[in-house]
């Protein structure tokens, strides 16, 4: 008896997303299991990988610095940028 056939639960690596890349809206993937799970990635295969630990501290350094900045200019593109808005309808038909 293999392992797989006490199991009848297909688990899926991600969901499908659109996200941004630049200006143009792709398809992109939110990981459901994994060291990234609810990180949205350009590739299923990306959930699996280890986290680039310099990386991480870096970007959280970067945040404690200068979150607030971060977090306007991010809320008025969102607000202004056509394809920001695109997006967020694309995703909310997607729910």
């Amino acid at each position: 008896m293999f392992l797989v056939e006490g199991y009848n639960d297909v688990v899926v690596e991600a969901k499908l997303v659109y996200g941004k890349r630049g200006n143009k809206v792709v398809r992109k993937f939110r990981c459901t299991v994994g060291k990234r799970k609810g990180r949205v990635v350009s590739e299923p295969s990306q959930c699996a990988k280890p986290i680039d630990l310099k990386k991480r501290f870096t970007l959280k350094k970067t945040k404690a610095r200068m979150g607030a900045r971060i977090t306007k200019k991010a809320q008025r593109t969102k607000r202004l940028n056509p394809a920001s808005r695109i997006l967020k309808q694309l995703n909310k038909a997607r729910r």
